[in-house]
């Protein structure tokens, strides 16, 4: 699945999306005056969102290893362990195959 798709399926996963953002804080959009709706999070709703918050503030990725594999592949030092790359494959197709979506 590209990142692309994935945010396509899950709009919540989009960063700058007021609506998701309210939601998730648990406020509720006014509606008027003597509105008397209350909303009420269990204490997984706030466990999910330190989670969250969490996941936002640590990198996705370690830069520096990125940048080392780029500069080795810039200098033609890059290697790739066809075997590796094949296990990984076929271990994708049999996961795919045992555990078929519904």
């Amino acid at each position: 699945m590209k990142i692309d798709d994935a945010l396509k399926v899950n709009p919540g996963l989009a960063t700058g999306n007021p609506e998701t953002k309210a939601a998730k804080s648990g406020e509720t959009p006014k509606t008027g005056q003597g509105s008397t709706e209350k909303v009420t999070l269990s204490s997984r709703s706030s466990e999910l969102q330190s989670l969250e918050t969490k996941t936002v503030a640590e990198d996705a990725y370690d830069i520096n290893k990125v940048d080392a594999i780029k500069a080795a592949i810039l200098d033609g030092q890059f290697k790739i362990d066809s075997g590796k790359v094949a296990d990984g494959l076929i271990n994708t197709v049999k996961d795919l195959l045992s555990n078929p979506k519904p």
